[in-house]
């Protein structure tokens, strides 16, 4: 919740709605489900409360308990001009209780360093195995200047698109890398449909950012309703590649069907068997298979669509168009707009919560491993961000386990080399294997070092032979050198 502002100082609201951004990001992790701002304020309004009001504390547990959640993060905060002092307690939902307040001091000026310390403290309260270090934990929190960060939350609580723009640019301007604000001035200029901006902007945010895939799925409608249908389907495509949801299958589907392409079919078949009580989906399969001239498929579809949304017109005239054969007029699929991450991540965080509790009882190195086995999987299927996870909470669980640090190395590759190779060289003091080595290989042919490339494949060849990212590397290696060897004319 927002932290109430108990200091006389003015200007300081905005930063009531800092402290949530700040303490919900820190502590969002594979075992807590954090509930975003948006959300929060769709439980203020489920029980009518508007979202400027203070709610007492009975009220909050109410609205908590609509939202289904465990605890909620209750905080003040104080300044007498010189030192500032927030104030958190959590609020155990099912127990009904109060946790004892936690509290950080400190300069004004550092109070994104005093936020991150409150999320430690909280996060220790209620997962005190996960806390770690509460140095390296505050940290391990991204540098930002103060003004950047509070016109972002002004930006954020803005009530008017002119503002929130301004305030977006203005992060921006003052650290150009600031990827939230980046973020949230390309989705603003979508809802306003400022589609050119939109796609500019929401560009510019990095893959290793963890908006990055929804800044990518509004990137691709962004480029759709601009009828750039190849940077669409680029854009749905790498979040395709990264979360496997129904809104994104369907919105390939329809970007390869305005490129003419045969695969959208396939990709509406996909969403209507991911989820069968979408009517859209359904409608879409069914345009798609009377193109293809399946009049039979085409009408089954559409009754299913019918009997899920009685009242679509546009529905009950394509049905009637199937039925007199006319091939004229044949409308266009439907593109869906809803990006619904968030209800993905809770059966995600459901799966992951069952399988925490039937090994809560276990060793740590049996709970570690099972993470492993989790994450490769992960691995193995192009989610690699969610296998960092899995092999972060090994790593946690069992700091000397090799497979643990082998496989969050081969999840950090591409997003962050740096500790990848750290990782990587753990694992291989701990115990070599081939993935371990793997991911050496792959970091110093990224850096052209063909000689240490070579090395690292034939260690990892050495102890798993058949391991076929290692002999494609080493093919791979072979070329390069031909290559490097062969005369310029």
């Amino acid at each position: 919740m927002p932290f109430e502002n108990e200091s006389r100082a003015p200007g300081l609201e905005w930063i009531g709605e800092a402290f949530p951004e700040v303490i919900g990001q820190r502590l969002a992790n594979p075992s807590l489900f954090v509930i975003s701002r948006d959300d929060r304020l769709y439980g203020f309004d489920r029980v009518g409360i508007p979202a400027n009001i203070r709610p007492s504390k009975v009220t909050l547990y109410e609205i908590a308990q609509e939202m289904d959640a465990d605890f909620a993060v209750l905080g003040r905060f104080t300044y007498d001009g010189q030192r500032f002092t927030g104030r958190a307690q959590l609020l155990d939902v099912k127990q009904l209780r109060l946790l004892p307040e936690v509290s950080e001091s400190g300069s004004l000026l550092n109070i994104l360093e005093l936020q991150n310390a409150l999320a430690w403290d909280l996060l220790n309260q209620i997962r005190p195995q996960q806390a770690g270090s509460k140095s390296a934990f505050v940290a391990a929190a991204p540098a930002i200047r103060l003004d950047a960060f509070e016109n972002y939350v002004r930006g954020v609580t803005a009530t008017t698109r002119a503002e929130k723009v301004r305030r977006f640019r203005e992060a921006v301007r003052l650290v150009p890398e600031y990827s939230a604000a980046i973020f949230q001035l390309g989705k603003t200029y979508f809802v306003g449909r400022d589609y050119e901006n939109a796609a500019q902007w929401l560009n510019k945010v990095p893959h290793t950012d963890p908006s990055a895939r929804e800044a990518n799925f509004y990137e691709g409608l962004s480029w759709y309703y601009l009828s750039q249908f190849a940077k669409a389907e680029d854009a749905f495509g790498y979040v395709a590649s990264k979360l496997p949801l129904t809104e994104v299958d369907n919105n390939l589907g329809v970007v390869a069907s305005r490129r003419g392409k045969r695969t959208a079919q396939e990709y509406f078949q996909k969403a209507v068997d991911a989820d069968p009580k979408d009517a859209d989906y359904r409608f879409n399969l069914a345009v798609s298979l009377y193109r293809a001239g399946d009049s039979a498929g085409a009408t089954r579809q559409l009754r299913e669509a019918l009997a899920l949304k009685p009242g679509d017109s546009e529905t009950k005239a394509l049905l009637d168009q199937v039925a007199t054969g006319a091939r004229n007029g044949i409308p266009l699929e439907r593109i869906k707009r809803n990006y619904d991450e968030a209800s993905f991540r809770q059966l995600e965080f459901e799966i992951v919560s069952a399988l925490e509790r039937k090994l809560a009882q276990s060793d740590p190195a049996t709970h570690a491993k099972a993470h492993i086995e989790q994450g490769q999987q992960m691995l193995a299927e192009g989610f690699a961000l969610e296998a960092e996870k899995r092999f972060r909470e090994a790593v946690l669980l069992d700091p000397a386990n090799a497979g643990a640090h082998a496989g969050l190395a081969a999840s950090l590759v591409s997003g962050d080399p740096a500790t990848a190779r750290s990782e990587a060289a753990t694992a291989i003091r701990l115990q070599p294997s081939a993935q371990a080595y793997v991911v050496l290989a792959q970091l110093d042919l990224r850096d052209n070092k063909l000689q240490e490339a070579s090395d690292s494949v034939d260690r990892a060849l050495a102890l798993e032979p058949a391991n076929a990212t290692a002999q494609a590397l080493k093919r791979e290696i072979a070329t390069r050198g031909v290559s490097a060897a062969t005369p310029k004319p």
